[in-house]
């Protein structure tokens, strides 16, 4: 009968346990995979935004140059899954890819019909790319923004997983005889003497539980370091919306990139002459041939004296063309409700409740019908007014003193998990030393509001950059309900997972029609204007 009674407490126990566990490993896994799919959206956006640059603005080496532009987004899209990518490297890789289509078909587009161009060729492009800088410094700014943005998702998403396996490893710690005996008889000695209907005092239950899960209460210190960086990394990513904004961005350093390729061509061609060999003469045109001519490609570096071009850019052109720069949105409207901020926010609110999970799990389990707390309940030797022992706290240390449970030693496991976990957490503090340092959003709980500075934008309009004059449009962003995620040990279903952003896959061709026919329109007219300003 004994037996039974242990088996039958043990079972219980661990079933409670793993209702209240159950909530948070949903939380984490439910966003984990909520903010892979954000991730994967918005890398198929900024994919498509840059191939509909180069079909409609570089049509002359857009065919040869998708194939580049998908490789590039496959190892972003690898290092935000956390595979061992260097996102510079893979940046420096596709200009060192493209240069060689830049450099035959908009420096010098009629090399291809008078001579041969063979792969030894573009093989001393691609290597001496970084050396003769045919781009600026675009490729670089291009590099650093996106490591640092992407930087804070890849590293978010490992504390994600990271925190799955803490949570798989806890479930399965083991349960001491010790811990098994108190239980029995707290929960079942009051049947040997007929009282089946009392219940424990509360004092007891949580001498009883704190003596069972001590190993598990000494994950508190690193838990709570762990969720602290869980905010300052999500905050990192999502706050000024950083990391939207970098992958929104490439199209605009590629096109900056391109444009300062045409108009340093003379210097490129003769130093290309006289590292790969291959005499071209003078470049056909120097004109830039995107209709996405930008102030700052014209002013960033002027031309040298010793390359200027055939055919010299006049004084007003940078003046002319300012009012052709490109008005594509970039920043993401705050009316998407799958926006990466919107995502960010549903988690901070429902990662609140969870700080201090491992602390406060043996007082969860002492909660509700299993205890009562008033004139009559079970002391584990008699039924008394109220509970008379020492109320003990949490953890290794605060268990000499139990009266109910005696905690001989530290379950390994637990020990190992604590472990691995603290190694996570200074591991990260060291990858980024400037977390703590951030600003950090303002709690809004449910129902509340926060007034936002950015402009009220439509993803098929685009947003016009500010300006002299420009008046912006302030609206409410309203975060989300914060409803606990999971179920009760009553056996609740659990909440639907968290929002996802619509499948959107684009690989190698233009996005979605909705977006990119007004903006094909816009760019033929400008295309328009800039002919009738050259000739």
């Amino acid at each position: 009968m004994e037996e039974s009674y242990q088996f039958a407490v043990k079972r219980e126990t661990l079933h409670n346990i793993h209702s209240y566990s159950y909530e948070l490993e949903h939380l984490i896994s439910g966003h984990s995979d909520a903010f892979q799919d954000m991730f994967q959206y918005l890398l198929s956006f900024s994919q498509g935004h840059l191939s509909s640059l180069l079909e409609g603005s570089y049509s002359s080496l857009s065919r040869h140059a998708l194939p580049h532009v998908n490789q590039l987004f496959s190892s972003l899209s690898l290092y935000l899954r956390g595979a061992n990518v260097s996102v510079e490297a893979a940046v420096h890789q596709f200009f060192n890819n493209i240069f060689p289509l830049a450099y035959t078909r908009l420096i010098n587009p009629g090399i291809e019909g008078s001579m041969m161009m063979g792969s030894e060729m573009s093989d001393c492009l691609r290597m001496i790319r970084q050396d003769v800088n045919p781009f600026g410094p675009h490729p670089a700014v291009m590099a650093q923004e996106l490591a640092g943005a992407l930087g804070a998702g890849r590293q978010l998403g490992l504390a994600l997983e990271e925190g799955l396996e803490v949570m798989n490893a806890t479930e399965h710690a083991s349960l001491s005889k010790e811990c098994v005996k108190g239980l029995v008889k707290m929960v079942y000695c009051s049947h040997c003497r007929g009282l089946t209907l009392i219940k424990p005092c509360v004092g007891y239950c949580l001498n009883v539980m704190r003596g069972c899960l001590a190993s598990v209460s000494e994950l508190d210190q690193p838990w709570r370091r762990y969720t602290s960086l869980l905010e300052q990394l999500t905050q990192a990513m999502a706050g000024h919306h950083s990391l939207e904004l970098a992958l929104l961005g490439v199209r605009g350093h590629v096109n900056e990139a391109l444009l300062y390729a045409q108009l340093h061509g003379p210097l490129i061609t003769a130093t290309v002459d006289k590292v790969c060999g291959l005499s071209t003469g003078e470049p056909t045109s120097m004109q830039p041939t995107s209709p996405e001519v930008t102030t700052s490609s014209m002013t960033s570096s002027s031309p040298l004296p010793s390359a200027a071009p055939s055919h010299p850019l006049p004084e007003q052109w940078p003046a002319q063309l300012a009012h052709l720069r490109s008005s594509f949105p970039l920043k993401p409207s705050k009316n998407n409700k799958h926006s990466l901020r919107t995502l960010s926010r549903e988690f901070l609110m429902h990662l609140q409740r969870y700080k201090s999970f491992f602390a406060a799990l043996p007082e969860m389990l002492c909660e509700g019908e299993n205890v009562v707390d008033d004139s009559t309940c079970w002391s584990g030797d008699g039924v008394v007014e109220s509970y008379t022992g020492r109320v003990v706290g949490n953890g290794l240390h605060a268990q000499r003193q139990n009266p109910e449970v005696k905690v001989r030693s530290v379950d390994p496991a637990v020990a190992e998990v604590k472990e691995r976990l603290e190694h996570f957490n200074q591991e990260t503090q060291e990858k980024f030393p400037k977390l703590g340092q951030m600003e950090a959003w303002d709690e809004l709980g449910s129902g509340e509001t926060e007034e936002g500075s950015t402009t009220d934008c439509d993803d098929e309009d685009g947003c016009q950059s500010s300006g002299d004059g420009q008046e912006k449009n302030l609206h409410k962003e309203t975060s989300s309900e914060g409803k606990p995620i999971g179920r009760q040990p009553g056996g609740k279903s659990p909440q639907e997972n968290p929002s996802k952003p619509p499948s959107v896959r684009v690989i190698g061709g233009s996005p979605s029609a909705s977006w990119a026919r007004p903006w094909s329109l816009a760019l033929l007219l400008s295309g328009l204007c800039l002919q009738w300003i050259l000739f």
